[in-house]
């Protein structure tokens, strides 16, 4: 039987954790807990096993992107730009499904990029921020796709992501409210030329569409230095989902400002089997038919087990 061609290296984990050699564990277990998101399972082993040695390869990835700039410059007799180490923004992206714990190892991997003296200003970016705002989806009949493509204002979301990358000194993003479920006006995210931009959210690896003249346009992963996907099989995501909406129903929607106020006071069977509904129509067709399909365009691949534990990380070949 003919071996099968991959454009990645397949680690275990015992073989990824060997990787971090001697990088310094910069975080605390309080630290650790508050960077965690509701259902994720994630404590200091599993920061000092998987997420350092992703910080170090990352360090070592800005550092190279650094260097071939500078080479690019020298070729192109840029003097000007030469040596200019931090005039570039190094941007990664961080995909995944709904309840997956993309959050998570978004937020790990800006504080532990962060700690790095190399690169100290690092910004975060969700892509809910760039969802259409209720009123719009409304009106174009898409309320019930929330979270697909089509969802998001992309042309914004790669706009916003350009202008980072293009060392603009101030940009600006619109806030999303998971409470609320819509955008909140007037509220806007300013990044301030970070040395490193972290870009989170269902769809940041969809390629470009073409646009109404046929020609292909550019998507917001066309910027990205460094990509990771957050994998897991999808019943285990599904069980996530549904343990996630059991625990908001006694948490955040008792809030009276809360979108799902409503399933805070209903019984638990018609809570959850909203949830189930949910899943069913809105997040599974979500992940299959245009979340996963992009996994295999990421630079790295963490596939997590069924108690939310990296088993295996893939990574792109040179």
């Amino acid at each position: 039987m003919p071996k099968i061609v991959t454009p990645f290296v397949g680690l275990s984990r015992a073989e990824w954790s060997a990787l971090r050699e001697r990088t310094p564990l910069p975080l605390t277990a309080a630290e650790v807990e508050q960077l965690r998101g509701l259902g994720d399972v994630i404590d200091l082993d599993e920061v000092r096993e998987v997420y350092l040695p992703l910080s170090r390869l990352l360090n070592l990835y800005v550092g190279a992107t650094h260097g071939l700039r500078e080479a690019v410059h020298t070729f192109l007799g840029d003097a000007a730009a030469r040596g200019a180490r931090g005039g570039t923004p190094f941007v990664i992206g961080i995909a995944g499904s709904v309840a997956v714990g993309k959050s998570t190892v978004a937020r790990l991997m800006r504080t532990l990029l962060a700690r790095w003296p190399e690169h100290p200003r690092v910004e975060l970016v969700t892509t809910d921020g760039f969802l259409l705002p209720n009123a719009e989806l409304s009106r174009r009949g898409l309320m019930s796709c929330k979270g697909f493509p089509e969802s998001y204002d992309r042309r914004a979301l790669t706009r916003f992501v350009a202008e980072v990358k293009a060392g603009r000194k101030e940009v600006s993003a619109p806030v999303y409210s998971h409470l609320t479920y819509d955008i909140v006006p007037g509220r806007r995210l300013t990044v301030r030329r970070p040395d490193i931009l972290v870009v989170e959210g269902l769809n940041v690896l969809q390629p470009a569409l073409p646009g109404k003249d046929g020609r292909t346009r550019t998507a917001v992963g066309d910027y990205f230095d460094f990509s990771v996907y957050v994998d897991a099989r999808t019943e285990d995501i599904r069980r996530w989902y549904l343990e996630r909406f059991r625990a908001l129903r006694a948490t955040s929607f008792r809030d009276p400002a809360s979108y799902f106020r409503k399933f805070a006071s209903v019984g638990e069977e018609e809570a959850m089997e909203y949830a189930n509904t949910t899943w069913r129509t809105i997040n599974e067709p979500n992940l299959h038919d245009n979340i996963a399909p992009t996994r295999d365009r990421a630079t790295l691949v963490i596939r997590k087990g069924p108690d939310h534990t990296v088993r295996q990380v893939r990574l792109r070949k040179l």
